[in-house]
């Protein structure tokens, strides 16, 4: 079975792209620095079990009390 280089850097590059997302709108709720949040998870995307590890523990802190 071979190994397409073209389809697994598509992938890990629609990966990015999602992990980006997904970082970015619980970096609002939960940090005060979404886009940083964002960049980091854009970036451990490169290595996927790293990306999901990093969004699971964002998604298990805690919401920031909102400010009324």
């Amino acid at each position: 079975m071979d190994i397409n280089a073209a389809l697994v850097g598509q992938t890990i590059i629609v990966l990015a792209v999602i992990f980006a997302i997904v970082g970015f709108y619980l970096g609002k709720r939960k940090t005060e620095t979404p886009l940083l949040v964002s960049i980091l998870a854009l970036f451990s995307a490169l290595m996927p079990p790293i990306g999901l590890i990093f969004l699971m523990v964002l998604a298990l802190k805690k919401d920031l009390p909102s400010a009324n």
